[in-house]
């Protein structure tokens, strides 16, 4: 049975609103979930959205009674102001990421999937990380990483993530590209369990370059690390590649910059997408959408994209233990 821990992700956003209707739908014998909140919080929104469901209050992980499927981590009373990031709302997201982490690392918790977190509220806290990604990474002690979306039919990695677009043709290398492939490689045939996987990689530049006459970072630097794999292709135009749904065709695809790849992946899976931080020594999904604040608290947000999140960490989870046999 795997044990999900959930962390709230901002309370003024919809976190803890879709967190309790993914739940819902998904506890049962077959799996079980710690979810990191604020107990008021988590009673608010259960009362408001009239869901009823069977949960004991733990304040640690050893306490937890093997007769219920849901338990709440409670992180103490919270102030909230539904829709308006604050100092207090980037405190408890930011805790609630460390008490699952930890979770996982002591074997208390097998995966965590994360709710969205605000950025302005992580600032106002003076937690200096851009996103969930960078501080994952931080906390395992992993350097070699990659932010990798899922989907039905479309999974992808990003070259570069939370950065200015004016810094991305400095930050793209061999090396990195290199990388990247190789580890989108390894998420699709061992976390995914895709045979021979085939990898599409973009290109920089508007037509991939056009030989070199719009730029030459798919010249000197993209295509000569595409050359090293047999299971690599590209670099593709950006724009035709997805407008004439080539992507279809391939098992991965590696874009060079954010927007790049997630507004056809968000156009396409909005509400189904899967954030997925690949190669973690931990499992780490999270919904595809941000916090959503201007319909925090009005009980309209959809929760598909939580229940995909943990239903791919299910998977990823069983894959990896299928792998360390």
């Amino acid at each position: 049975m795997p044990k999900f821990a959930i962390t709230c992700g901002d309370i003024n956003g919809v976190g803890p609103e879709i967190i309790l209707k993914a739940i819902s739908r998904l506890a049962s014998r077959r799996r079980k979930f710690f979810i990191y909140i604020p107990l008021n919080i988590f009673e608010h929104y259960r009362k408001s959205l009239n869901i009823d469901i069977a949960y004991e209050v733990i304040g640690n992980e050893g306490q937890a009674n093997e007769k219920f499927y849901i338990h709440i981590c409670n992180l103490g009373e919270a102030r909230l102001t539904a829709g308006k990031p604050s100092k207090e709302s980037g405190e408890i997201s930011y805790k609630a990421i460390l008490r699952a982490v930890r979770a996982v690392r002591d074997n208390s918790c097998d995966g965590i999937v994360t709710a969205p977190i605000s950025k302005e509220a992580f600032s106002m806290a003076g937690i200096n990380f851009p996103g969930h990604t960078e501080l994952l990474a931080h906390l395992t002690g992993t350097k070699n990483y990659s932010m990798v979306f899922l989907s039905e039919k479309m999974i992808c990695s990003l070259l570069t993530i939370h950065v200015p677009l004016k810094n991305v043709p400095e930050m793209i290398n061999k090396r990195v590209i290199k990388n990247n492939i190789e580890i989108l490689y390894r998420v699709l045939s061992n976390d995914i369990g895709v045979k021979n996987p085939r990898i599409a990689v973009l290109g920089l530049n508007p037509h991939a370059g056009e030989n070199a006459l719009i730029g030459k970072e798919e010249k000197l630097i993209i295509k000569p690390v595409i050359d090293l794999f047999d299971y690599v292709e590209g670099p593709f135009p950006a724009d035709a590649f997805f407008g004439a749904a080539l992507y279809k065709k391939y098992d991965g695809i590696v874009g060079m910059f954010h927007d790049q790849l997630l507004i056809p992946f968000k156009m396409l899976y909005f509400n189904s997408g899967v954030n997925y931080t690949a190669n973690l020594p931990i499992v780490r999904t999270s919904p595809d959408h941000g916090t959503a604040f201007d319909i925090a608290g009005k009980a309209i947000a959809k929760e598909r994209s939580m229940v995909e999140a943990i239903l791919w960490a299910e998977k990823i989870i069983r894959n990896r233990k299928k792998n360390e046999v």
